[in-house]
């Protein structure tokens, strides 16, 4: 049955750094129903293209790049938005845990429902499923609508169940000169994040404009035209939105660009 099962994938890149821990194989596959204003890979949005696999296909192809991965690395599955090959993504994940390979999934979580059948196979991809990459890209419903097109009700919920399930998470977050840098959607989502229990790291990715040609060749206009990249001002007061004092547990902060790593202790309430 697996070997009729296919998946449609928009890229491949065999020695990922930023997707996860350690050295990955990432997968890109295609489709997505979120049509985020500064999204940089509008190329993956389309569902039905890209280069078709079955999962045993691709994780033979993955396998090859083993001996760099080490002890942390392994396979990331992103997008587009992987949730969206639902049943592509249970196999290859069942099949690669057999293979002894850390995954990893990246998604917004945006295809999330409690409602079946999407739910039991949700539950079962997260049987083989080591770590979730969560993208939170605005914390405050209406923006949410307004930047995405779409809600953000279920992603939280999403988030909610991870923590319950011990799930360990990354959690990213755009931040976007004008949008979600504002310091009111900054303690907010500080402190929704600090009501989950397995958040291991918090990675600020600081809005940039490199993705703006594929707009122009894929001929849609850009909506964030004129917004400049955020200030080091502005991503220096993310983090020291997210110190806090407590003991609850070590929570790793980064930039998401390598540059800039600090440890911060999680308690009750963000300080600024």
């Amino acid at each position: 049955m697996s070997e009729e099962i296919k998946g449609y994938v928009h890229s491949l890149e065999s020695f990922g750094s930023v997707d996860g821990p350690g050295v990955r194989y990432v997968i890109f596959l295609s489709g997505c129903a979120m049509r985020c204003q500064f999204c940089h890979n509008p190329d993956t949005w389309k569902m039905g293209e890209g280069q078709q696999y079955t999962p045993s296909q691709l994780l033979k192809q993955a396998l090859r790049y083993k001996n760099y991965w080490g002890n942390k690395g392994g396979i990331t599955v992103s997008g587009g938005e992987p949730l969206l090959q639902i049943d592509f993504l249970v196999e290859f994940f069942r099949m690669a845990k057999a293979e002894g390979v850390h995954t990893t999934l990246d998604t917004s979580a945006n295809p999330y429902t409690e409602k079946e059948p999407f739910y039991s196979k949700w539950l079962e991809l997260m049987k083989y499923t080591d770590l979730v990459l969560l993208d939170i890209k605005q914390i405050d419903e209406e923006e949410h609508i307004k930047l995405t097109g779409q809600s953000n009700k279920n992603i939280l919920a999403m988030a909610r169940k991870l923590s319950d399930m011990g799930k360990p998470m990354w959690i990213r977050h755009v931040l976007v000169p004008g949008g979600s840098d504002k310091d009111e959607y900054l303690h907010r989502l500080a402190d929704f994040i600090h009501t989950l229990k397995t958040v291991e790291r918090v990675e600020v990715l600081p809005y940039h404009t490199l993705g703006v040609f594929k707009w122009e060749q894929l001929g849609i206009s850009y909506p964030l035209e004129g917004v400049r990249p955020p200030s080091e001002e502005r991503i220096n007061n993310a983090y020291k939105t997210g110190q806090r004092t407590g003991k609850e547990k070590d929570l790793n902060v980064s930039d998401g660009r390598g540059i800039f790593f600090m440890n911060i202790v999680v308690g009750n309430a963000f300080s600024t």
